[in-house]
C-alpha cells in the first residue's frame, strides 16, 4: 500500500506529507476543501482551529459564506487558490485543476520531493474535467458500481426544457435539487429562452447570486417570501420555483414537480405520478466515466473513496480487473 495517499476513518483524503482534503485530520498543516457540498466539509470548524492554512477556490469560499455563514471561515486562515496556480509548501507543490461538478469544484495535484504526482479528483463529471496523469490517484466512487451506467445518450437539456414548458402550461413548476445543480438547471432554462420568473428561497437565491458573480447567467430571480415571488406562487402563475431537495415534502405538493437526481440509470425521465417527474441530471460521472478517467490518467495505484456514499469497493475491483492496476477502497469497512 502506498504511503503517498490514503483516506482516513474520518474521511480525510491524505495527499503526500502535508495535505488533508475534505475532512479533518489533526496531523496535517494544510486542509483543502474541494467544493462546497456538506460531505466535503467534514470537520471544517476543527480544521480552521488547528491547520496552518485552509485552501479552496474563491467560488467555493463564496458559496460556503452563503450556505453556512460568513463567520465560519473567519475562524482560521483561508487562502483562495486559482485553477492552475501552484502553491509550494516545504518540498511539495499543490495545484488545483477544474472539476466539472458544481461551481468552484477542484481537483488537487501534489508534486512531492521524489517527483511523484499524487492526485485527488474530488467529485467530477468526465465531460469537462481535465484528466490528471498521476502516479497515485485518489478518486470519488459515487457511481462506482457496474449497475450505475446511464444507458441513454439523450440530450437531457432538451428534455428538461420541454418538460418545464409542458408544466408551465398548467401554472407554476417546482424543481427540487441540491445547491449547484439547481443553478445549473436555471442556466439551462435561461440559455434556452425560458423567460418566466424564477422564484426561490433566500438560501437558494444567495447561492444563485454567487454563481452569477462567477459568470453564470441565470435569468430573473425572485425571493419566494417577498411580495412578487409569493404572489406568483399563490396564484399558481407561470414561473419556475427552485427548492432544495430536503423541502420536497413540504412545498408545491399539488403542483407540477420535477426532481433532478443522478440516481437514475434506466431512462432519462421517469414519471412518478400525474404531475411528478424525475430527471436523470447528474453532476457525477457514471461507472463508465469513472473508468475512463482511470484509463486516461494511467496511474500506478488507485485509491477509491470509501468514506462517502458510493460504490468504492466495486470500483476498485473493476479497476484491478480491467486495467491490472493495483486499486483499493479506503477506509476499509
Amino acid at each position: 500500500m502506498s504511503t503517498k495517499a490514503t483516506v482516513t476513518e474520518r474521511g480525510a483524503v491524505i495527499l503526500g506529507k502535508n495535505i488533508a482534503c475534505d475532512a479533518y485530520d489533526g496531523n496535517k498543516p494544510l486542509r483543502v476543501v474541494t467544493h462546497a457540498h456538506a460531505d466535503h466539509m467534514e470537520g471544517l470548524q476543527k480544521s480552521l482551529k488547528t491547520c496552518e492554512r485552509i485552501l479552496m477556490t474563491q467560488a467555493t469560499k463564496d458559496l460556503i459564506d452563503v450556505i453556512r455563514s460568513p463567520l465560519l471561515l473567519m475562524g482560521g486562515y483561508v487562502e483562495t487558490v486559482d485553477y492552475g496556480k501552484t502553491i509550494q509548501y516545504e518540498e511539495e507543490g499543490i495545484t488545483f485543476f477544474k472539476a466539472d461538478h458544481i461551481l468552484g469544484a477542484a481537483q488537487v495535484l501534489v508534486d512531492d520531493a521524489e517527483g511523484k504526482r499524487i492526485a485527488f479528483t474530488g467529485d467530477f463529471r468526465i465531460d469537462d474535467t481535465p484528466v490528471l496523469e498521476a502516479d497515485v490517484l485518489v478518486m470519488e466512487a459515487t457511481y462506482g458500481s457496474p449497475a450505475c451506467r446511464r444507458s441513454f445518450h439523450t440530450d437531457l437539456k432538451d428534455l428538461l426544457i420541454s418538460l418545464v414548458e409542458k408544466g408551465l402550461r398548467q401554472g407554476s413548476v417546482y424543481i427540487f435539487g441540491y445547491h449547484g445543480k439547481l443553478q445549473e438547471v436555471m442556466q439551462i432554462l435561461h440559455t434556452a429562452g425560458v423567460s418566466v420568473p424564477f422564484v426561490m428561497s433566500e438560501k437558494t437565491f444567495n447561492v444563485s447570486k454567487v454563481c452569477e458573480k462567477h459568470g453564470m447567467r441565470l435569468g430573473r430571480l425572485f425571493l419566494s417570501d417577498e411580495y412578487e415571488g409569493r404572489g406568483l406562487l399563490e396564484k399558481n402563475a407561470p414561473c419556475v420555483a427552485f427548492y432544495h431537495m430536503n423541502t420536497a415534502g413540504t412545498v408545491g405538493r399539488n403542483n407540477f414537480r420535477i426532481y433532478v437526481s443522478g440516481w437514475e440509470f434506466d431512462e432519462p425521465i421517469r414519471q412518478k405520478s400525474d404531475k411528478e417527474y424525475i430527471l436523470a441530471l447528474s453532476d457525477h460521472s457514471d461507472f463508465d466515466g469513472l473508468l475512463e478517467y482511470v484509463r486516461r490518467s494511467r496511474p500506478g495505484l488507485v485509491i477509491t473513496d470509501n468514506f462517502r456514499v458510493g460504490h468504492a469497493e466495486a470500483l476498485a475491483l473493476e479497476i484491478r480487473r480491467r486495467f491490472g492496476i493495483p486499486a483499493t477502497a479506503l477506509p476499509k469497512r
